[in-house]
């Protein structure tokens, strides 16, 4: 049987042996006849996109610890609407970021195409139980990792997770200011998806520099970022000024393969093709058909960029939810990161070589500057 990892942006086929990597990603995969392993570029929105939205009041993000929390752990995502009516918001503030796509008279073009998306959209939430899952996930896991990190590192304890959305509420710059209202100390800004790119993880730490930036503030946190963990679909325009997601999708795949001794073939395959613009590829869906019309009878898709089941992977991939990324593989990231006493990875300092969005370089000014 063959392997197909997918992703946002990249899709491989893995075999159910796949289940037998211990420590690997498993992100939600189903094993049918025909299906695919999809993963898919993780949306993202800029904070003046939020701004569109009307404003909607957010509960502070309760959690059972009840001392002062010293260490903040943000995890960053693109958020998924939680009822059917958040759709609409959800759509206008992913067509507004401008991190993930420029488009002529943005601000005027992004309601319109947002306003006709919805009742599709809505249609295949409903199909999903009314809404998405993943800020249920996200908090599952992130309750998980911070009751482990307390234990395992009882010098930065207590921890406190924060959810920081870009689409939707919590948005990023709500947990912002509830972790600056808490006196945290250290603050890790934790990306969720394990393969950096410019429209995912690097507009959510946008997000993160043009809060403080509008603000006129320096952070009273101590700020450092866990910006890549690769051992979406992007389009062609953003690989070719160098975005890495390509490379180190293709790493996750190779490294994943490793442990499971190459034990059945697999290829990289990609979704998430929006709109007439190019994409990378071999398709997803032109993959599965292909391998069908071969005699393949068995086929196993496995997201191999996400963390937490949303619309991607529980409507367009038909998979159901087979296991939350283990709780002891955030933790041991976060404690890794922590130890390393590193603000970033290297390569968060080196920006795409065509790179067109000067924030993304204030940003980078911004990670780098701080001072643990």
């Amino acid at each position: 049987m063959p392997l197909v990892c997918t992703n946002m942006a990249a899709a491989a086929v893995v075999t159910a042996a796949f289940r037998a990597a211990k420590r690997a990603w498993h992100p939600f995969a189903k094993s049918s006849s025909c299906s695919q392993v999809s993963t898919r570029l993780p949306w993202r929105c800029q904070s003046t996109a939020a701004t569109a939205v009307q404003a909607k009041t957010t509960k502070p993000q309760v959690q059972p610890e009840k001392r002062k929390p010293k260490t903040g752990i943000l995890m960053l995502n693109m958020g998924g609407p939680e009822t059917i009516e958040e759709v609409h918001d959800f759509l206008l503030r992913l067509f507004l970021d401008r991190d993930l796509m420029t488009l002529p008279v943005q601000n005027k073009l992004a309601p319109f195409i947002a306003k006709r998306r919805t009742p599709k959209i809505q249609e295949q939430y409903s199909q999903i139980g009314g809404g998405s899952p993943i800020k249920k996930w996200t908090a599952t896991q992130g309750e998980g990792m911070v009751k482990l990190l307390n234990e395992m590192s009882p010098h930065s304890a207590p921890h406190k997770y924060y959810i920081g959305f870009r689409y939707v509420h919590p948005l990023t710059e709500e947990a912002i200011e509830e972790m600056e209202k808490d006196g945290i100390e250290r603050a890790i800004a934790f990306t969720q998806y394990p393969q950096y790119s410019c429209s995912t993880t690097g507009s959510s730490l946008n997000a993160i520099y043009r809060y403080y930036n509008a603000k006129g503030e320096k952070p009273k946190m101590k700020w450092s970022t866990i910006d890549r963990w690769p051992t979406h679909p992007l389009l062609i325009q953003v690989v070719n000024r160098g975005d890495p997601y390509p490379q180190e999708v293709g790493a996750t795949v190779q490294r994943v393969m490793e442990k499971l001794n190459y034990s059945n073939p697999y290829r990289l395959v990609w979704q998430s093709k929006v709109g007439p613009m190019p994409w990378l590829g071999p398709q997803t869906d032109e993959t599965i058909k292909g391998l069908c019309q071969r005699g393949k009878k068995n086929i196993l898709l496995v997201p191999i960029a996400f963390t937490s089941d949303h619309i991607e992977t529980l409507y367009e991939l038909d998979i159901e939810y087979a296991q939350v990324l283990a709780n002891e593989a955030l933790a041991d990231l976060v404690y890794s990161h922590l130890q390393s006493k590193e603000i970033c990875s290297k390569q968060l300092t080196l920006s795409c070589p065509l790179c067109v969005n000067p924030t993304c370089r204030k940003t980078k000014s911004f990670f780098t500057s701080q001072e643990l």
